[in-house]
């Protein structure tokens, strides 16, 4: 029976919370479909920093590329100044592992939690292939004069023809497997940022010819968000750069139901992978036991997609939709008419 390594990092806030409520039902679901896993827990975040000062520890990285996935409750901590252990945390592990794509399915589960008018679950179901290890948050730039009345700050957006054309490359495999309309559309801004866009849509167009079963189209990001308002339906897979994935996904997010629903993956297709749900530390809620556990579930079924478990991740997805569907109240925190163990225990039912 194959056994898979889990690196656990249950974070901050309500990270460890939900966290539990996604081993709960990784232990039904591996007895369900047979195969075992072990679990190690890591305790970075903010209180191992507040008490160390130490955000991830030097050997972390190479401990980490020996498991066959990485299970992320939340990082962020009230205490601790933002960005700290956002960068050096999750930046960092992304970085190191090369984890080059941001994974995020933009599924609505049930109209009622949907805050678009006559929208159902047909029309909101697409994916947003994110490149996650470059453009903007690659962190280059630099002040002149700082403190001045002259004071200029540059970011630069830093794009290579490798990692374009791997998240490219990417998503039309996605699409391809995925095999639903079989629609990829390149995001981005080709008539302002005329350098970095320009290689976009140069490599977008050469590998397409590759892939002559895939119907392909671009969008301006500022329609893309017009789009996703107005006919969310259009849209199957996107491939888009760091910063307008990260933007676009948020409103995918809402249009599906909130964070309490949405869960991503940051993926190294050739090595180990993280998964999380996407609606960070909710520190106001630590310990209530009334935060939405479905989207660390749901990270959870792509987790276990991911190491090729495909027929239990596909139960715990059809199990969460139907919780969401048959029991929820609402899906935000403290609202669903649950507690957090219990729409646990009802997924686990579900399975």
């Amino acid at each position: 029976m194959q056994e898979y390594k889990i690196a656990v990092i249950p974070g901050d806030g309500t990270g460890p919370e939900v966290v539990a409520e996604g081993l709960k039902v990784l232990g039904a679901v591996s007895s369900k479909f047979g195969f075992n896993y072990k679990t190690t827990n890591y305790d970075f975040g903010g209180e191992r920093y507040l008490k160390t000062g130490e955000v991830l520890p030097k050997e972390a990285i190479a401990e980490l590329t020996k498991f066959d996935a990485i299970y992320l409750g939340a990082i962020g901590h009230p205490q601790v100044k933002p960005g700290i252990l956002e960068k050096g945390i999750l930046l960092t592990l992304r970085f190191a592992l090369d984890q080059y794509i941001n994974l995020r399915p933009i599924k609505l589960y049930d109209s009622r939690f949907c805050p678009l008018k006559d929208k159902n679950p047909e029309d909101i179901d697409f994916v947003v292939v994110r490149e996650n290890s470059e453009g903007i948050y690659k962190g280059m730039g630099e002040f002149k004069e700082k403190g001045t009345a002259n004071e200029v700050a540059t970011q630069i957006s830093y794009n290579t023809r490798k990692g374009v054309e791997r998240c490219i490359r990417y998503a039309f495999e996605y699409t391809r497997k995925r095999n639903k309309r079989k629609k990829l559309t390149l995001c981005g801004k080709t008539n302002v940022l005329t350098y970095a866009w320009d290689l976009w849509q140069r490599v977008f167009n050469e590998v397409a010819a590759e892939y002559q079963d895939i119907e392909t189209d671009y969008a301006h990001v500022d329609a893309t968000t017009m789009w996703f308002v107005k006919n969310p339906e259009w849209f199957d897979v996107i491939v888009t750069d760091n910063i307008f994935g990260d933007i676009i996904t948020d409103l995918g997010a809402m249009i599906q139901g909130g964070m309490g629903i949405a869960a991503g993956g940051n993926i190294n297709p050739e090595g180990v992978s993280m998964f999380e749900p996407i609606g960070g530390s909710a520190p106001k809620y630590t310990g209530k036991n009334v935060i939405n556990p479905l989207a660390a579930i749901c990270a959870l079924s792509m987790l276990l997609n991911q190491i090729g478990q495909t027929q239990a991740a596909e139960s715990v997805e059809k199990a969460s939709i139907q919780v969401a569907r048959e029991k929820l109240k609402a899906l935000a925190a403290g609202k669903m008419g649950y507690s957090t163990s219990q729409v646990g225990d009802l997924v686990v039912k579900n399975l």
